[in-house]
Formats: structure tokens, sequence, C-alpha cells
């Protein structure tokens, strides 16, 4: 009897790739050992065996798209007498996928298109494990467009890339995006933080400020509800719960959006913890499904990286607004008829104007900036 391997049901919003193969046929495998991974343009996902066996048959091969619930592969069971007599003889199971050859000479399609693609053969890449695999071929090219006397650098898409560019590019096809920017006093924010920073991190908590942007982005919610929402053609859903996604930049690799949950439910020290939590694990590609999933509004700190302003931030579908936050910086206002130096920055709301007008744009950031102001 065979068990079959299948992509997850739930997945957010894109295809996913197979993207490598943990075990290979005649491998045996337990129950909730990891044997293929799936990528997608948010996370990594290890697919886990959910019986003890064999592999006995790879369906899907290294670098294909998957839908949701397709079958990927089949675990025999170890008892069975072909699969003893199949493994005992080093042979495949199935006639559906080559016996088992030395890893450097067994090659997915997905690696010998891009061997074929940058004019490589397998000798021409070192290895980092027991077999050649996409991030191999990728690390050489990118070793040799380093080289000098290379005119031009080329840089093959990864997967995570090519699934941003479809994410993003489809977002601003279905919705008419539309920016409105306020800006913000930070004297209160800064003035709480550097008071309890030190208090935070003794319960593990980094005090960056943005859980204070999350804790007045649900404040805000309260003002202009439909920020919370989603189009269906049919009708508009606000959401009871506030989930903010926020953006994570994973250097040369991209960016990826981990999910704060019920945010209307946490203390600003909650909210602190869960996201030294997230963005370490952002970081060191921990992040589970779960932690990408369910978002109902998303913030972009593009202020660390220097930014004052972008604009329009593209909305991540299928959302309905997306918060940007500008570099914090000390400049000249007027208060009380009086000049003085504060830290400011710009904050802008982009909306999906089918679900959000003008005036729930304006309450909404109206609140957010007074709710930083007035402090948390």
């Amino acid at each position: 009897m065979a068990t079959d391997i299948r992509a997850p049901e739930e997945q957010e919003g894109t295809k996913a790739v197979l993207k490598t193969w943990l075990k290979k046929v005649g491998d045996p495998v337990r129950l909730n050992d990891p044997i293929v991974e799936l990528e997608t343009d948010k996370v990594a996902v290890e697919v886990a065996a959910e019986a003890d066996g064999i592999l006995s048959e790879i369906v899907v091969g290294e670098g294909a798209e998957v839908e949701p619930g397709t079958i990927l592969g089949r675990i025999a069971d170890s008892t069975a007498p072909s699969v003893e007599k199949a493994t005992a003889a080093s042979a495949g199971i199935t006639s559906k996928v080559a016996p088992a050859a030395r890893a450097s000479e067994q090659l997915s399609p997905g690696v010998r298109r891009l061997l074929e693609e940058n004019r490589l053969t397998a000798s021409d890449v070192p290895m980092s494990g027991a077999r050649l695999t996409r991030e191999d071929i990728q690390a050489e090219v990118e070793r040799r467009a380093k080289a000098p006397a290379a005119g031009v650098t080329r840089l093959p898409h990864d997967t995570m890339r090519k699934r941003i560019a479809e994410h993003l590019s489809r977002s601003l096809q279905v919705a008419p995006h539309v920016t409105a920017v306020f800006e913000a006093d930070f004297t209160a924010v800064a003035g709480h933080r550097a008071a309890n920073k030190e208090t935070f991190a003794r319960q593990g908590a980094n005090l960056t400020f943005t859980p204070y942007f999350v804790s007045a982005s649900v404040a805000a919610m309260k003002a202009a509800p439909a920020v919370n929402g989603r189009w269906f053609d049919d009708r508009v859903e606000i959401y009871d719960d506030v989930n903010i996604g926020i953006g994570t930049a994973l250097g040369e690799k991209g960016l990826i959006v981990p999910v704060i949950h019920r945010a209307q439910t946490l203390s600003l020290l909650e909210i602190a913890k869960q996201l030294t939590d997230l963005t370490e694990r952002a970081r060191n590609n921990k992040l589970t499904q779960s932690d990408v999933q369910g978002g109902t509004f998303s913030i972009s700190n593009h202020g660390v990286s220097g930014s004052l302003v972008a604009t329009p931030i593209i909305i991540n579908q299928p959302q309905s607004a997306i918060l940007g936050v500008g570099k914090l910086e000390k400049r000249a206002v007027v208060r009380h008829d009086q000049i003085v130096i504060r830290p400011m920055a710009y904050v802008t709301l982009t909306i999906d104007h089918r679900v959000i007008d003008a005036f729930q744009t304006n309450a909404w950031l109206t609140k957010f900036v007074e709710t930083l102001e007035n402090g948390i």
C-alpha cells in the first residue's frame, strides 16, 4: 500500500515550486521526516512524510510548479516484498524514476536546465553537499559574474525573486493604488522607547520603533475599519482580527512578510516579543507557512534604509492597504508659533481605491499619527 506525498492545501495566494527532494527513490523514510522542500515568494516549506516506509516514486521533479494538493510522490510500505527486493537490489522501485546514481551524476531537470541556461557543465560547479543543487549553480554564476574582465553581470532569477515579481505585478494590475502622505512627530515614542528599551530586553523583546507602528495601526483601524478589509467582486469583507504583516528584508534574496496575528489583543511588550522572534526566524529561513498566512494589513518600514518617502508602496494582495514609514530625522518644525527641532518622519498609506476612499484614508492616518504623538 502506498501513501501519497501531497503539496499543502493551505497556500498564500501564489503557486509553489518544488525546490529540493530531501530523499531519493529507495531511501527509507520515517513518519514526520522532512522529505521534500517547496518554495513560494514568501517562505520555504518542508513537507513531512505521513508514514514510515520507502520513497517509492517521485512524481514531480525539482524546479516544477505545483498547485495545492498536488501529488508529489509516494511512500511504499517498507514490509512489502517487492519493496524489500528492490531496495536490496539498489534498483528504482517504479519505472518513473531512474535508479539512484552517484550524486554528481543524478541531476534533476531543473538543475540541468539551469546549467544549460548558464552554459555550464556539472563539473564546472563546486558542490556544497552530496549532490549538485540550484544554489550551487547560482553561487558559481555569481562568482563568475564578479570576476575581473566580466563586462556584464548576469544573475539568474531565483524562485523567490520570480514569485515576488509575479505577486507585485499582479497587485498593480488588479488594484488602483492611491497614496496619502502625513508627517509624524516621534518625540513621545522616542522618549517612551528610551525609558523602556532595557526593561523590554530583559524580557526577551527588542524594542524597535516597529512595535509602536503595529500598536498605532490597531488604534487607527477603529477610525477606518475598511482599511482592514478586502475586495471581492460582489462584496467587501472587513475583518475583526487585525493581522499585521511586517516587511522584512532578506538582503539580496528579497523580502518576506511574517504576520503578527490578532494584534488587537496584544500589549506593546507582546508585540515586541513576537516581532523579535519572527524577524530572527525570517532571517534564518525558519519561518513556517502559518507565519506568513492570514495577513489583513501590512507595514513597510522603508526608512531603515534611508528612504524619506516611497510611493506607491505596492499592496500585498489580497489586502487593501499598506503603511509606509520613512526615515526618522530631526527637522525644524513650528509648535505653538515657535520653531523647534523634533524627530520627524513621513508616513504614507497606500490604498486599494476599490475598497477605501480618501476620507477613510485620511481618518486612518490622522488617528495613526495622533496615537504616536500622544503616546501609546
